[in-house]
């Protein structure tokens, strides 16, 4: 079952010129969210994760059933101001501004095995402080995993430029 073929595509969103590729079509499929969670364990049951880190708010849907299927912890990163225990930050870059996520200090120790979990890697901005924020934290970011690659978009470059792994169940090649 090709997974790509269960992912919509919003013409214009969220505006003109962006085509947006919707998990949602995907996560309400038994067969597409099962296939999904399948796939990527499948992928990493060998590999001795510690830990699944899935970025807000759609790496929670996919990294939460596959930390569960790999038997390991699930740790996630959010906005700011969404944890409510002590945490640390990164800022990053938008398009127009900036942005801060969070992870809880106690969530990554020194050493863990971490794969990081997103639904999509489009400029790669918000991966990014991600990584760098496990790797000051102590973790060992494994491989980064999307379901959704936009390679014309760059995030997979700007990734591997930090010396990541990158995998996807799919990629579409016009953003």
């Amino acid at each position: 079952m090709p997974i790509k073929s269960r992912i919509r595509t919003v013409p214009h969103y969220p505006r003109q010129g962006i085509m947006f590729r919707d998990i949602t079509t995907l996560l309400k499929d038994p067969v597409g969210l099962r296939t999904t969670i399948q796939e990527i364990v499948k992928r990493y049951q060998s590999q001795q994760i510690g830990k699944v880190v899935g970025i807000e708010s759609r790496g929670f849907i996919i990294g939460a059933p596959v930390a569960y299927q790999l038997e390991t912890g699930f740790v996630p990163i959010r906005k700011q101001n969404k944890l409510p225990a002590q945490t640390a930050g990164r800022d990053y870059q938008l398009e127009y501004g900036s942005d801060r996520i969070e992870i809880h200090v106690d969530a990554v120790q020194s050493g863990d095995r971490i794969l990081l979990v997103d639904d999509l890697i489009a400029t790669g901005g918000t991966a990014e402080a991600a990584v760098r924020l496990i790797r000051e934290m102590g973790g060992e970011v494994i491989e980064c995993c999307f379901v959704i690659d936009l390679p014309d978009a760059g995030g997979r470059s700007r990734l591997e430029q930090l010396g990541c792994k990158i995998f996807s169940l799919c990629e579409f090649a016009d953003g």
